[in-house]
């Protein structure tokens, strides 16, 4: 090889590196364009996530409210007038709940009289699986965290401001009470210190 060869080679060599670094360099470009729009997309899915969060709690608060609230009507109802049909009770109790033998469980009302026992379980909106889950799993439950009152008659009620044709059709099948919520539902805890103004 002659020196004019290898200068031509050498040459050529230093054009091909210059447009390898050039491409590099498009490349190095490229990915940097690249990552920028992922940090992007990255901090608008943090954003998202965050809304997703906060509309997750708000609608959980929600849900947790319309709970409160005719889990508080039925309870208050119940309590004026302790009567699941033509069975009247002595004793109401909220949110009774226990834990025993690996079993755990809670029942919204539970009503006592000297052999009987009533609970209503209470539902914003009452669906059938809510019946099921009466029938196969609390009746049970009950049963096995208050073997005091095995020897009770156990009568079960289901309760709600809304209970679709489905849900009082299976609710009825089983022997259950329905607990609606009809008018007279006002009542004034304070008459004696109204003011007109």
């Amino acid at each position: 090889m002659t020196d004019l060869e290898l200068k031509e080679l050498v040459a050529s060599l230093a054009i091909s590196q210059k447009e390898t670094d050039k491409k590099f360099d498009r490349v190095a470009e490229q990915m940097a364009k690249t990552d920028k729009e992922i940090d992007k997309v990255t901090k608008q899915m943090a954003e998202t996530d965050r809304k997703l969060d906060k509309i997750g709690k708000l609608v959980g608060n929600i849900s947790n409210n319309q709970g409160d609230v005719t889990e508080e009507f039925f309870f208050n109802s119940l309590q004026v007038n302790p009567h699941l049909g033509d069975i009247k009770f002595d004793d109401i109790m909220p949110n009774l709940s226990k834990t025993k033998n690996g079993v755990k469980d809670e029942f919204d009302i539970v009503m006592t009289n000297g052999n009987s026992i009533g609970i209503v379980e209470v539902k914003y909106k009452v669906h059938s699986k809510d019946i099921d889950k009466l029938r196969d799993k609390k009746i049970s439950n009950f049963r096995k965290l208050f073997p005091i009152y095995n020897k009770y008659k156990l009568f079960i009620g289901i309760a709600g401001f809304h209970i679709n044709s489905e849900a009082e059709k299976n609710a009825k099948e089983n022997g259950f009470f329905v607990l609606k919520r009809y008018g007279d539902i006002i009542k004034f805890d304070n008459s004696e210190n109204i003011k007109a103004f």
